[in-house]
């Protein structure tokens, strides 16, 4: 197997959402500006976007996404981007934690529903062979790997933006942890640190 890697945008007061996220807000309110790397300049829910990615955030995300073999998220992630459209957009299958599993989309839209974060991480490890595996959002789920000392990397992009309220990264995290700076990248939209999660 390869590495576990926590991977998640952030502003710099540490949300990673805006208030009232969810499916009817996505990233809630304001949130979108958190992902304007991603769309490669600003958009909104309501005026869409052109999705193309480019120049120090292109390089990050293509170089992340290279060796990625299966992906662990919250269901939380999963309902505020509408299911992705019912396709997985990333490498490998996607692993969602949710208690409520019994609505699995079909297989070959690439989701699996897990109950648990164990299960989840052994089964994207047997899917992902040598390749890493993936943990997206929410912070809960990031939270949750970190204290179980599960995380090789994480990794956060600081988009340079305050926005006051929403849900935050660390909200109740009380592990010490050290981290090293392995590389990083920095647009107008985005500084991207990966770190490796010292033991």
């Amino acid at each position: 197997m390869g590495k576990v890697i926590a991977s998640i945008t952030t502003s710099v007061d540490g949300y990673v959402t805006g208030p009232d996220d969810g499916p009817k807000y996505g990233l809630g309110v304001g949130g979108e500006r958190l992902h304007y790397w991603v769309m490669g300049g600003p958009w909104t829910y309501e005026g869409g976007h052109d999705f193309v990615m480019h120049g120090p955030d292109k390089e990050f995300f293509d170089e992340l996404v290279a060796t990625t073999g299966a992906g662990v998220v919250g269901r939380g992630m999963y309902d505020a981007a509408g299911g992705w459209g019912g396709t997985n957009p990333f490498p490998g299958t996607l692993f969602v934690l949710t208690h409520r599993t019994a609505d699995q989309p079909p297989a070959e839209a690439g989701f699996r529903f897990v109950a648990d974060l164990d299960a989840a991480l052994a089964q994207a490890a047997s899917v992902a062979g040598d390749g890493d595996v993936s943990i997206g959002g929410g912070a809960d789920v990031i939270r949750q790997v970190l204290a179980a000392g599960r995380a090789d990397e994480l990794v956060i992009s600081t988009a340079p933006v305050i926005l006051g309220s929403g849900k935050r990264l660390f909200e109740g995290f009380d592990r010490d942890i050290d981290l090293e700076v392995v590389k990083v990248y920095s647009s107008p939209y985005a500084t991207h640190v990966r770190y490796l999660v010292r033991r």
